[in-house]
């Protein structure tokens, strides 16, 4: 199975890490990808934070203080915490998480250390207990759960953990253990909302939605946008479409597609919301070959705001507030590290933007 760029993504960040610098040509040997390759790679992440570039090297930044946080350690009031983040990838979705825990720990003077799980939720216990022996004193925790079981198999021990433990982008069942846990997550329901309703003012009836199924955001993105049709009177005109990678599995993308295409043709569907907007991307790439045109023929919105804004015709975006999350949990994890014990846990719950751009098209006549 050839690998993503995401997965590149996230070995090269977890080679770094363990070494804190590395060569671009160490990097590209070690990757067995070509220094083309690899200087493509760390510009992407160095452009996003998560790497530091200097001359033919990269670093890991975990101790760079954010903008804004020179003036605390200048002035004598770091708080000296060391905070500990599993997060399940370096990339994509999560990159921007990170991006705002880091920025928020360095302005409360705080160190954040870094671990990985790489959708591996039978990995994230041990993960968690190698940043406790580093000095974590609290921790911000989003388990790499990818299936509906995955909590209930991978997720007692979070509940016992010894220290403050806050969890981000991550819905526990109701009445669980897990559930009485400070958590901070977005509210995709509320994105899913945002899109249906804006498609169906703009004239189109209820949506078909092609989405996959392999996260927690993908999960609430489908039964989102079943409580969006119940609120808005509407009935699915079909059943919800599978998405997969089209790089890892592109026999299922292209059936994917056909039947989103066929959907069209028929007059079933003026209209489809696809998790997520790289899918989106590609499916508006493949739907152009097959004769059918965006926004024309279709009115598309993306989820997850990552690169919608890039694609030929800029695609109208859900963007979960993602920095913020990361920026939020952070701040009441240190928060809750300095209150007394026995406060009441909080869940605090933020609400994506719609991003108009140009796939919709029109209000129809």
């Amino acid at each position: 199975m050839r690998e993503t760029a995401a997965e590149r993504h996230d070995r090269l960040l977890g080679l770094v890490r363990e070494r804190g610098s590395a060569r671009v040509s160490d990097l590209a040997s070690q990757l067995g990808v070509s220094p083309v390759t690899v200087r493509r790679d760390v510009e992407d992440l160095a452009g996003r934070g998560l790497l530091d570039r200097v001359h033919g090297s990269v670093s890991w930044p975990q101790d760079r203080a954010a903008p804004g946080a020179a003036s605390g350690a200048a002035t004598g009031t770091s708080s000296g915490l060391v905070l500990g983040m599993l997060a399940p990838s370096a990339t994509y979705y999560f990159a921007e998480v990170i991006r705002g825990a880091h920025e928020a720990a360095a302005r409360a003077g705080a160190r954040l250390i870094l671990r990985i799980s790489d959708y591996r939720p039978e990995e994230d216990h041990a993960r968690t207990e190698g940043l406790l022996s580093t000095g974590a004193e609290g921790l911000l925790i989003a388990p790499g759960w990818q299936h509906p079981g995955d909590p209930a198999a991978f997720g007692d021990w979070i509940a016992a953990l010894p220290v403050p433990t806050v969890l981000l982008e991550r819905r526990p069942a109701a009445g669980s253990r897990l559930d009485g846990l400070d958590r901070v997550c977005s509210d995709h329901a509320h994105g899913v909302l945002l899109a249906v309703r804006h498609l169906v003012e703009l004239g189109h009836g209820a949506p078909l939605l092609m989405a996959r199924a392999d996260s927690p955001t993908a999960v609430a993105v489908r039964s989102g946008y079943t409580e969006a049709l119940a609120v808005l009177g509407l009935r699915a005109p079909q059943d919800v479409i599978d998405s997969v990678p089209a790089e890892l599995a592109p026999d299922a993308f292209e059936a994917a597609v056909q039947a989103l295409r066929e959907a069209v043709g028929s007059g079933v569907a003026t209209a489809a919301l696809i998790h997520n907007d790289v899918d989106a991307i590609q499916v508006v790439q493949r739907l152009a070959e097959l004769g059918v045109r965006v926004p024309d023929d279709l009115a598309l919105i993306a989820y997850d705001d990552e690169v919608a804004a890039l694609a030929d015709t800029p695609l109208t975006a859900v963007a979960p507030p993602k920095r913020d999350v990361g920026r939020h949990a952070t701040e009441l994890l240190v928060e809750r590290l300095g209150e007394r014990t026995g406060a009441p846990r909080r869940h605090l719950t933020l609400l994506p933007q719609l991003r108009v751009r140009d796939s919709c098209g029109s209000p129809l006549p």
